[in-house]
């Protein structure tokens, strides 16, 4: 019965080192992920510093994320509501 302990405790070491090494992992990459969200901070304020509205260099980030199907659509979507009430 020994050996049989002896397998599972091995198993349950390797289980919790694989755990551990995982959180830290994780950890790690939310730390970096604090740093970079940081620098993005800052170089928002370095535009807006220099005169740049933070709240449109925001859009223009976000919109040269899309897919240019998706932003010609939402595009053609928006001309069509603001055509619809008039403006």
């Amino acid at each position: 019965m020994a050996d049989g302990s002896a397998s599972v405790e091995g198993a349950t070491t390797i289980a919790a080192d694989r755990l551990r090494s995982i959180i830290e992992r994780v950890e790690r990459l939310e730390e970096e992920k604090a740093a970079i969200t940081n620098d993005v901070k800052e170089v928002y304020a370095e535009a807006k510093g220099e005169g740049y509205d933070v709240k449109i260099l925001r859009q223009v980030v976000r919109i040269r994320k899309m897919d240019t199907a998706d932003r010609q659509e939402q595009e053609a979507l928006l001309d069509l509501y603001l055509s619809a009430i008039g403006e």
